[in-house]
């Protein structure tokens, strides 16, 4: 029997039920995952790897990774079909998993993801540079911890010189973040703050500054929110989620190639590392990428 109490309900409520669900959702599975580990590595390990005490062993990075893992399902990936569900009647059709897109939109779609790295790399050189007054020394020194914690540990994550180790590292970091994180701030959050607001384009920005603002990277935060938005106009000009979820798989996968074929020693990767560091300093290139990115997302409109 189809559950119907919760259809109809206005966008308000609908985004607090939804934040209720994630939470649930993420506490039920984080429980599961602890019991579930607990007998094999034992209390001690267990309680080190949360506190990410001990970084240079193997143990907790493996612990780190698999609960970063259950995070995402339990945040991302389950929250959304349930949402779907409970306000559609139908997932997929909530969620725009049924619509289908053609390799020219694909192309199109990851190009402009591909052109905004130089209008990223300059918002995020920017945005690295942010002070805060004297009076506030130690929210900055909160936030600059937050990111220095945050890198600390995607360096281990990624330090790796195996292929099944980049394997995992690519499904762990590009794969799963990629499809959770659009079906629940592209497909849920975002269409709930449109409905709200009657705009779309408030609801994409809503959408994108609540996205970025969950990763708690704040020294990173605006490029962040710049490719959120990106991922947004991308679903709304084609009616399809899967384009931003390709899209912001690209732009994972790129980083996760880049910084483990550095980490491998590879001459020309690195070469093409310090090239793309040296162009995002480039205010000229960043206006030039703002621009063919416009023109992109206009042709997509034109398009649908």
């Amino acid at each position: 029997m189809a559950i119907t109490a919760f259809r109809g309900m206005k966008p308000g409520t609908q985004f607090i039920f939804a934040a209720f669900v994630i939470l649930v959702s993420f506490l039920l599975l984080f429980i599961i995952s602890m019991l579930a580990v607990l007998p094999i590595v034992g209390a001690s390990a267990l309680m080190k790897s949360l506190s990410g005490g001990d970084m240079a062993n193997p143990l907790t990075i493996n612990l780190l990774k698999y609960f970063q893992i259950v995070q995402s399902v339990g945040l991302f990936i389950i929250p959304p079909f349930i949402i779907g569900y409970l306000y559609e009647g139908n997932a997929y059709s909530y969620l725009t998993l049924d619509k289908k897109i053609t390799p020219k939109v694909i192309l199109i779609g990851l190009a402009a993801v591909l052109v905004s790295g130089p209008l990223v790399g300059y918002l995020g050189d920017l945005n690295s540079q942010m002070h805060f007054p004297d009076s506030m020394s130690g929210i900055e020194n909160w936030m600059r911890n937050m990111e220095d914690n945050a890198d600390e540990l995607i360096s281990h994550f990624l330090a790796t010189k195996t292929i099944w180790g980049v394997l995992f590292n690519i499904f762990m970091i590009a794969v799963i973040p990629a499809l959770g994180e659009e079906l629940l701030f592209r497909g849920v959050i975002q269409k709930i703050f449109t409905r709200m607001t009657k705009n779309y384009h408030w609801g994409i920005w809503i959408a994108a500054f609540l996205f970025s603002a969950l990763h708690m990277q704040f020294y990173g935060f605006v490029p962040r929110m710049i490719l959120g938005a990106l991922f947004g106009y991308l679903l709304v000009f084609t009616g399809s989620i899967w384009l931003p979820i390709l899209a912001h798989f690209l732009n994972n996968l790129v980083g996760v190639l880049s910084i483990s074929a550095e980490n491998g020693g590879n001459e020309t990767m690195d070469s093409l590392n310090h090239y793309a560091d040296s162009i995002s300093t480039s205010p000229v290139l960043a206006v030039l990428s703002l621009v063919v990115v416009v023109l992109l997302l206009y042709t997509l409109k034109k398009r649908y």
